[in-house]
């Protein structure tokens, strides 16, 4: 494998693992939020519980997200040096954004919320997990508005001199449709992960605290775990609307801004008029074409989707091909001439170029982003169902269903974003084929990795990334699984000053958990 195979494997394998953590970060902050406002305009105990109970797990999840977060940020200047030279005075903006505007808002709310319990007065103390919450959400807008702009780059000018691409308009990049579009989505799918979480780990204590026919554990399961899981279950069940919604939004513009990532992932071949939604393809997705077929299909559902009519016609792949051959070239060396650029002189200028992305990819990701999504959307209306009336359920297969479904939403915010991505390809900047398109600003991925760093560097970066991921795996899962088990703190009670006014003052702050 060359340089440029290990560079896009090591950044998938770091990007998919780092994105476990971080749609759960995104959701479950404002829902601890949330459960701690409940407890403080209410004063009602369970919420306090339930508030340090997935507060704790909110806190470990975190901690680790920040830490394979970090390695993202490396990349850009190891592997993909190229890259970051040609488009850093536009991707770094939002990305010190996200680093000065937002994450140091997080962390520092964060601590203040770990250490503050009973020593910050008690409305000071909510609003620092809202304010953890909200920077945790406009995080995510700016790293997203980075990668938009990769997906659909605006406000910046080709520079010929420097053969750089320089921002003009940061306003333009933050306010781009692409990000206006991926942002709901995203959030909401993060809420959906976070609300599956709650409501599952909540049916599971429930489920066994029922069975277990003590009188003091079937009020528990009454009066706490029903709540988290009926809590859990309305958030899955309104953000998977909004999912919805926001993917059939989405999906619109990837259709308008990259129809080759739409075509593979319909594994539409040939141009039709009045394209079908795909449900089970057969054949050979990166070889012939003509091999492929559909067995199972939605009547003209693609072209709804892509323009709220049934009978648009929709761009195959073998066309996109000529065409995009046409505007930039045939081989690697004609793409050179074409754009501008020095021609490789690694021996690899003859060779042709596919500006299809990998069809079976990007067709199962889709689908399976789609598919787990719906599962969870499953499980709501059941858990809602089966504790309605206030009452509570002791079945095994609850139980079972809520560990089995627990998974189901960060598979699918995972294959989500492995569509998004290997759906660009062969791009690493998207050309903008619109009238306020960029000339100029445009880079196919093979263009962006460093040609300083050789194979033997890559192999022993990505195999100590996977050791050291491998091993906070295991951290993460047996920290998440200790403290889950544990269930919600027996007592609490009131901590802050107002509740103890004879508390010493000059007690130092302590970690309270």
């Amino acid at each position: 494998m060359d340089v440029l195979d290990l560079g896009r494997w090591q950044f998938g394998i770091t990007t998919v693992y780092h994105f476990i953590f971080v749609p759960l970060t995104i959701g479950l902050s404002p829902l601890v939020a949330g459960l701690q406002t409940a407890w403080v305009r209410t004063g009602d105990e369970k919420w306090l519980k339930l508030t340090k109970f997935f507060g704790k797990l909110l806190l470990i999840n975190f901690a680790i997200g920040v830490v394979t977060g970090i390695v993202q940020e490396f990349q850009f200047g190891m592997n993909w040096s190229e890259y970051s030279r040609f488009v850093g005075d536009v991707f770094g903006a939002p990305l010190a954004m996200e680093a000065l505007a937002a994450f140091f808002i997080e962390s520092t709310f964060l601590g203040l919320w770990i250490f503050g319990w009973g020593r910050l007065p008690k409305k000071i103390h909510l609003a620092c997990i809202w304010a953890v919450a909200l920077a945790t959400n406009l995080s995510a807008y700016f790293i997203l508005a980075a990668n938009s702009w990769m997906q659909h780059p605006v406000g910046a000018i080709f520079n010929e001199e420097t053969g750089r691409a320089e921002l003009v308009d940061i306003w333009a990049v933050l306010t781009n449709n692409t990000v206006l579009a991926a942002f709901p989505h995203t959030i909401t799918a993060a809420f959906v992960t976070a609300g599956t979480f709650v409501a599952a780990i909540s049916a599971w204590w429930m489920v066994r605290l029922v069975r277990s026919k003590k009188a003091e554990n079937v009020t528990l399961a009454k009066t706490v775990y029903r709540s988290g899981l009926r809590l859990g279950m309305w958030v899955m069940l309104v953000a998977g609307v909004g999912v919805a919604f926001t993917g059939h939004w989405q999906a619109q513009l990837m259709f308008e801004q990259q129809p080759a990532k739409m075509a593979a992932a319909e594994g539409l071949c040939h141009t039709e008029q009045g394209a079908d939604f795909s449900i089970l393809t057969i054949g050979n997705l990166n070889g012939d074409c003509e091999s492929v077929r559909h067995l199972i299909a939605l009547p003209n559902l693609t072209s709804f989707l892509a323009t709220n009519t049934f009978d648009a016609e929709i761009k195959g792949t073998i066309q996109i091909q000529d065409e995009m051959t046409q505007k930039f070239g045939a081989t690697r060396g004609e793409h050179s001439e074409i754009v501008g650029v020095d021609a490789p002189t690694d021996g690899t200028a003859d060779q042709e170029l596919s500006y299809i992305p990998n069809l079976a990819v990007t067709y199962w990701s889709f689908r399976l982003m789609i598919g787990f999504g719906i599962f969870s959307a499953a499980l709501a209306l059941g858990g809602l169902w089966v504790t309605r009336k206030g009452g509570v359920s002791d079945s095994r297969w609850i139980k079972r269903i809520a560990l089995v479904a627990i998974p189901a939403p960060f598979l699918a915010s995972a294959f989500g974003w492995i569509f998004t991505e290997m759906g660009r390809q062969p791009w690493v900047v998207y050309p903008n084929p619109n009238p306020s398109g960029v000339d100029g600003v445009w880079m196919m991925t093979w263009r962006g990795v460093s040609t300083a760093v050789g194979s033997g560097s890559v192999i022993t970066s990505l195999v100590a990334f996977t050791l050291v991921y491998g091993a906070l795996a295991v951290v993460w899962g047996k920290l998440m699984h200790r403290y889950a088990i544990e269930g919600v703190p027996t007592e609490v009670h009131d901590e802050s000053p107002e509740a103890n006014p004879d508390k010493d003052e000059d007690a130092p702050l302590s970690f309270a958990y």
